[in-house]
């Protein structure tokens, strides 16, 4: 049996630009903003990556086509950008880091001494926010 070459990855889809230099500008800088909270979130316990960085190849769509494929081919956010924009899928160790962040959030406000109100509202936005994020494929 003779082993097929790798498929290539399929082409980003192209940028969305924004008309005027303004609006690029600013979602250029919006792009920057969420990189930045993107890579905090690596050595960050409790600051989530990906959602930053999805954020971040988003507003770079629209702004600076070379910042989207240079987030594209970036080995710790490319493939799992690629995941949602393809499959609007989410890997394993993510729903995983997310899950478990978020309940030491909420135990970390619960200890603080939050009111009840508080309580509810966060566990209730938790609670919806994991559904969705384990409803959605494994990558």
């Amino acid at each position: 049996m003779i082993a097929s070459p790798p498929t290539p990855p399929e082409p980003a889809p192209p940028a969305i630009l924004s008309r005027s230099l303004a609006a690029r500008r600013f979602y250029k800088g919006l792009g920057l903003v969420f990189l930045g909270l993107a890579i905090a979130g690596i050595v960050l316990p409790g600051l989530p990556a990906t959602p930053f960085a999805l954020l971040g190849a988003w507003a770079f769509r629209r702004g600076s086509p070379e910042w989207a494929a240079r987030l594209d081919r970036d080995p710790r956010f490319g493939p799992a950008l690629r995941a949602w924009r393809e499959r609007r899928a989410v890997s394993r160790r993510a729903k995983t880091l997310a899950v478990v962040s978020m309940a030491a959030s909420y135990a970390l406000l619960w200890a603080s001494g939050a009111s009840g109100l508080v309580l509810g509202l966060v566990a209730a936005t938790l609670i919806l926010t994991s559904s969705y994020l384990l409803s959605r494929p494994s990558a």
